[in-house]
């Protein structure tokens, strides 16, 4: 995904921030994984989760589904949370400074692909994909912040 990135980027220079959407794409890069592999679903998004009476019921889609880091299954803390509720959901799942880089790193490469390849084509998924970049730019400053740079 890292040419994917890189190529967003460039095409979005003038348009976004990317000297600080660079800055999180290098820090999720250089936040490295040591855990075991276990499962993650690889598409955690607001369509492949079934709700009834207001309570989760059901993840469905395993098309993407492996097994491996699953910080790819993070991105939800930033397409669908904001706020108190994207600290509760951090701090649920317990995740160290860098599973959540990389869940920043995986969130951002898949804003960055749907603003560059929608910007004329679809407004409305550009708002929503430079809404979450934002959300993402802000996260990623604040962990910055609390780690003294």
């Amino acid at each position: 995904y890292d040419g994917e990135t890189r190529q967003a980027l460039a095409a979005l220079d003038g348009k976004i921030d990317t000297v600080a959407a660079s800055a999180v794409w290098e820090a999720a890069l250089a936040a490295t994984w040591h855990g075991a592999p276990v499962w993650f679903h690889g598409d955690v998004s607001w369509g492949n989760l079934l709700v009834r009476q207001g309570a989760l019921s059901a993840v469905i889609d395993f098309g993407t589904s492996g097994v491996g880091d699953p910080s790819c299954d993070l991105a939800i803390a930033w397409t669908l949370f904001e706020g108190k509720s994207r600290e509760v959901f951090r701090a649920g799942l317990q995740a160290d400074e860098a599973t959540w880089a990389r869940g920043r790193g995986w969130t951002l490469w898949k804003a960055l692909i749907t603003v560059a390849g929608h910007i004329d084509i679809n407004p409305i998924e550009v708002e929503k994909s430079r809404r979450v970049i934002d959300e993402v730019l802000a996260d990623h400053l604040r962990a910055d912040r609390r780690r003294g740079h």
